[in-house]
């Protein structure tokens, strides 16, 4: 039935956000911890975040786009097991040899690394360490895609918060007892990685025998390789602005813009775990979709997707409302500029859930060199931003570029995805909800900036809470009927 279904995917989309949730409870443990004593201060946030910056890039090279297109080349294959199999693992294997040889590549020349893009060669070891733990949550995601894409959510989410746990436990003990440094977090991060790669890989061997196959391998690398120049575009577009603020400034503003980064950062995790529900029935229905001249199949998918959208955008408005109150609460003062960076941020991250989409749209129409030529006019706009407005604003600066620049390149992304694979979208409903976002958002910020006084301030902030709640009524999206859906669905219990 429909409503089983439709609570089947109400369940999963709570299913998918336990791990984002544990993940965001931990800065509430490990920030007060760390900042508040002193133990870590925001140049030591400055140096990981630099780090990060490498590992992500390489990590992303590594994997040459293949991620995006097992998504997609999964469905095409899944009624053959066999060539199942071969996906996964040929995939896997791929990744593995070109991840070791950019390590080894990396161990040899980390002090040297470390000079260019941390102006000095002593962190060369968190630089590299920082790369091991990346490449080992890459290939975990690689394996976890298959139990998303197989809708067997449990499994999916049991190995991100074992990941989350160790890094918790491993993280306090390192930084907070052995009082090792910065590097203790990646030491964290990269046992945690260990850990729950090697339960994920011998589950996939479980329910799906290992079997190499060159044909999917290349099938998936016709459509990934295109899109390599935009995974490279894609981490340079999103850390460039951290290299500009170390440039321009110190480690310190570094690690602020870092904090406000990773909270708001919260939202593009809630984004994507709701995007594993909705990614694989998209691809159902665009391959069911074999008449390109009906419109009906693609109408459908417009108006499945507005609720995700109507509940996207209120993540972000949630984390940029609110954002001042967490990072007080979590941090000193010394970091507490990071409110402003998460509340400009969040409404970035919460555009993003379009960017999914259309990025889906181009890769079933196998059109993904269109996608890394897109990803050159996104980096253009960022960097061409970027630096005035960091001179003239520094970190948030940095923070209303990449705002600005994600409207601009969205929008140009959405009328050529449209153009190759055309969803009817319910535009009325869609603008309602885009405008009482933003100005919300924007309204709160405007507050702050002009130090409206925090009683009026929060005042406004419930006001906007409770009116897009009221918006989500009047769309018909927030219904009495959604509620009992809703705890249905909950109180029944999780697929395996």
């Amino acid at each position: 039935m429909v409503d089983d279904d439709t609570q089947k995917q109400v369940r999963h989309s709570f299913v998918y956000a336990v791990p984002v949730a544990i993940s965001t409870a931990l800065p509430f443990i490990t920030y007060p911890v760390f900042t508040k004593t002193g133990i870590l201060i925001p140049e030591d946030y400055g140096v990981l975040a630099l780090c990060m910056v490498y590992a992500m890039f390489v990590s992303a090279l590594a994997n040459l786009g293949l991620s995006a297109a097992y998504d997609r080349n999964y469905f095409k294959y899944r009624q053959d097991r066999v060539r199942s199999s071969q996906l996964l693992y040929s995939i896997l294997l791929f990744v593995i040899c070109t991840s070791a040889a950019l390590t080894a590549v990396t161990f040899i020349f980390r002090s040297q690394l470390s000079a260019v893009i941390l102006r000095s060669p002593d962190y060369g070891d968190i630089l590299f360490w920082a790369l091991c733990s990346s490449v080992l949550l890459a290939l975990l995601h690689q394996c976890l895609a298959y139990f998303k894409n197989s809708e067997r959510a449990k499994s999916y989410v049991v190995h991100l918060v074992i990941y989350s746990i160790i890094e918790l436990a491993l993280s306090l003990y390192l930084v907070a007892y052995l009082r090792i440094g910065v590097i203790g977090l990646v030491y964290a991060r990269l046992a945690a990685g260990a850990v729950a790669l090697g339960l994920a890989i011998m589950k996939c061997i479980r329910i799906l025998p290992p079997s190499l196959g060159g044909s999917p391998l290349v099938d998936s690398l016709g459509i990934a390789y295109p899109l390599t120049p935009r995974i490279f575009l894609g981490v340079i577009s999103n850390q460039f602005a951290k290299y500009m603020i170390r440039l321009l400034g110190k480690l310190g503003a570094v690690g602020v813009y870092s904090i406000g980064q990773r909270m708001s950062y919260v939202v593009f995790g809630l984004i994507t775990a709701l995007e594993h529900v909705f990614l694989p029935r998209t691809y159902k229905a665009m391959f069911a979709s074999k008449d390109q001249d009906q419109n009906q199949d693609r109408g459908q998918i417009g108006s499945y997707l507005t609720p995700f959208a109507f509940l996207s955008m209120g993540i972000a408005l949630g984390m940029s409302l609110y954002a001042e109150e967490v990072i007080r609460i979590l941090t000193p003062s010394s970091f507490h500029g990071a409110a402003d960076v998460a509340s400009v941020l969040a409404m970035y991250y919460g555009i993003l859930f379009f960017g999914k989409i259309t990025g889906n749209q181009l890769i079933y129409a196998k059109k993904t060199h269109l996608i890394s030529a897109l990803s050159c006019v996104s980096v253009a706009l960022t960097v061409g931003l970027s630096i005035p407005f960091i001179m003239w604003w520094k970190a948030m600066g940095a923070a209303w570029a990449t705002l600005l620049a994600g409207v601009l390149s969205g929008a140009v992304y959405f009328v050529v995805a449209q153009r190759y694979y055309r969803i009817c979208w319910e535009y009325r409903k869609m603008a309602g909800i885009l405008l009482v976002f933003f100005g919300a958002s924007l309204g709160a910020i405007v507050m702050r900036h002009y130090s409206v006084s925090y009683p009026m301030r929060l005042a406004a902030k419930l006001v906007f809470t409770v009116g897009y709640v009221v918006l989500g009524a009047r769309l018909g999206i927030v219904t009495r009927g959604t509620i009992e859906l809703v705890a249905r669905a909950l109180r029944r219990r999780p697929p395996a």
